[in-house]
């Protein structure tokens, strides 16, 4: 329990450190599911006359595993939570489709 307390610390500290938002018409929120977790960075506002709804990143936890489901910034987030000290063998990259992931240096699963 205290390996899952410590990445939802760490994710937390991660999407807070990605959450910087320059447009004051642009609200940058953050999405903290601790009891399901689910993790987002979302922009949310206008621009002009365009709506703006943006999920930058999405980062889920599944069987002690962090997932990383959705990256739309120039960040390298697997390089990040292994910084942080958390495993390779614990981090799945969602985003890429199964058939690729033995090819990184991360979990399939």
């Amino acid at each position: 329990m205290a390996t899952l307390d410590n990445y939802r610390e760490i994710i937390k500290d991660i999407l807070k450190s990605h959450a910087k938002n320059t447009d004051p018409d642009i609200e940058c929120q953050l999405i903290f599911d601790t009891e399901n977790d689910h993790y987002q960075l979302l922009e949310v506002g206008w621009q002009g006359l365009n709506r703006i709804y943006a999920c930058y990143i999405h980062l889920d936890i599944k069987q002690e595993k962090i997932w990383i489901q959705q990256n739309m910034t120039e960040a390298d987030l697997g390089q990040e939570l292994v910084n942080r000290g958390i495993p390779a063998s614990d981090i799945v990259l969602g985003l890429q489709p199964p058939y690729k992931r033995p090819y990184t240096q991360y979990s399939v699963a």
